[in-house]
């Protein structure tokens, strides 16, 4: 009986292997379509009247940061259209700084993405002390040059929604704080664990050298 249950996952866990082996990306691919993404637009209030509306706006700001990032780091990074894409991709920032998309870069490059799908958005309310702001985590695919499946990967972006005063009603402007904040965060913990090691490894120097000293005398 367990082997036959054994036997009846195994297949399963197979068959789940084929189909995203098999898996190949559906969405945008235009070069002429993906390169003219920028964040200029405003959104009038009556689009951002319920949860499900915030939720499609944020799925679609994410994916067109996606989408200008992954067709940035597939070409040369130095020509005029290089340039172009990468102030586009700025200017989905409430803060014009280039650390910001390190995170995004690195990760792209280091799994040889071409292409990213978003999936199963949701968002959460964050309120600090001296900000409040809204946290969007969502499942991203991956896929190469040649649109196959590399896999399936958690990530969050923290992003906020500015008032922008017009003549007949408010519109609102959409900014990321932080994108793909998860990867930042571990970035920061092992930046602090390695200076707290080189600290901890340098004042074991400094009692050696000084008991040494003391020996001596």
């Amino acid at each position: 009986m367990r082997s036959k249950i054994l036997s009846i996952f195994i297949a399963i866990f197979v068959s789940i292997s084929i189909i995203s082996c098999n898996k190949k990306y559906e969405g945008e691919s235009n070069i002429n379509d993906v390169k003219y993404k920028n964040n200029r637009n405003t959104i009038p209030s009556a689009k951002m009247d319920s949860a499900q509306a915030i939720n499609i706006i944020t799925k679609q700001k994410i994916q067109d940061l996606l989408d200008l990032s992954t067709l940035y780091i597939s070409g040369n990074k130095d020509t005029e259209i290089d340039s172009v894409i990468y102030a586009q991709m700025q200017s989905y920032f409430l803060k014009t700084d280039s650390t910001q998309l390190k995170p995004l870069f690195k990760d792209l490059d280091s799994l040889k993405v071409r292409y990213a799908s978003i999936n199963n958005l949701n968002i959460e309310r964050k309120i600090t002390e001296k900000d409040t702001f809204d946290v969007a985590k969502f499942n991203v695919e991956y896929y190469n040059s040649k649109k196959a499946f590399i896999g399936s990967y958690d990530r969050n972006a923290e992003y906020v929604l500015k008032s922008m005063p017009a003549k007949d009603n408010n519109e609102f402007k959409f900014y990321f704080k932080n994108f793909y904040t998860d990867l930042n965060k571990k970035k920061d913990s092992i930046s602090v664990q390695t200076e707290s090691t080189q600290a901890t490894s340098k004042e074991q120097k400094s009692q050696s050298k000084a008991e040494k000293s003391i020996k001596k005398k």
